[in-house]
């Protein structure tokens, strides 16, 4: 059985989930809206930053969407300031599909993380599909990517942990969505020390 097509993002409180600019990427106002993730224990042994970090909900929940996903699709935009920052062992170890124009070989990373470039949405779905088999595929970001497989109706569920932090610009989570076709049902809400965890199915209108 096939699993889920979800995404999963930190979001401002005013609804922003990046910097407009890829060099403010790792600046302040970022740092401040991942702060909920740095200090956990799963996070922490992912990237192989040492031992120890925080146990609770916040852990369970970076655990539990790494376990769940069985391959990832991005935008060139995201890539593009990951290939940069990402150690060299990735922290996917998936295979992650990436929607590009630009052809280019798949790119091996150790750890079991393949980066394959695909030309459209759909073609990366349905290789991202097929490589997670009877896992979840997730849709990685950035904001346009997500915003597409919104549109095109293609995304069964999506979580967003709102952090208390104000950006006043960036990249909008869902700006430009055709809401006229997305219908939202709340699944669960948990609030824990850092940030408020809200979790949709999305069905059709």
């Amino acid at each position: 059985m096939a699993g889920k097509v979800f995404f999963s993002v930190s979001m401002s409180l005013d609804g922003f989930i990046a910097p407009e600019s890829l060099d403010d990427l790792m600046g302040r106002q970022w740092m401040e809206l991942q702060q909920w993730v740095f200090p956990t224990r799963f996070f922490r042994e992912n990237l192989k930053l040492g031992s120890g970090g925080e146990e609770g909900r916040d852990n369970d929940i970076v655990r539990e969407t790494f376990e769940r996903t069985g391959a990832s699709v991005m935008g060139k935009r995201m890539f593009d300031a990951g290939e940069q920052a990402w150690p060299e062992e990735a922290p996917f170890h998936t295979p992650v599909f990436v929607v590009t124009h630009q052809e280019r070989d798949p790119w091996e990373r150790p750890g079991g993380t393949v980066f394959h470039f695909v030309g459209d949405i759909k073609t990366a779905l349905d290789q991202a599909r097929e490589a997670a088999g009877d896992r979840d595929v997730r849709i990685a970001g950035g904001g346009a990517t997500i915003l597409q497989y919104v549109n095109a109706g293609l995304i069964d569920e999506f979580s967003v942990a709102v952090s208390p932090v104000l950006f006043g610009s960036g990249v909008r989570l869902f700006e430009g969505v055709d809401a006229a076709r997305v219908a939202l049902e709340p699944v669960r809400s948990e609030a824990t020390r850092r940030v408020t965890h809200l979790t949709y199915a999305v069905r059709k209108r």
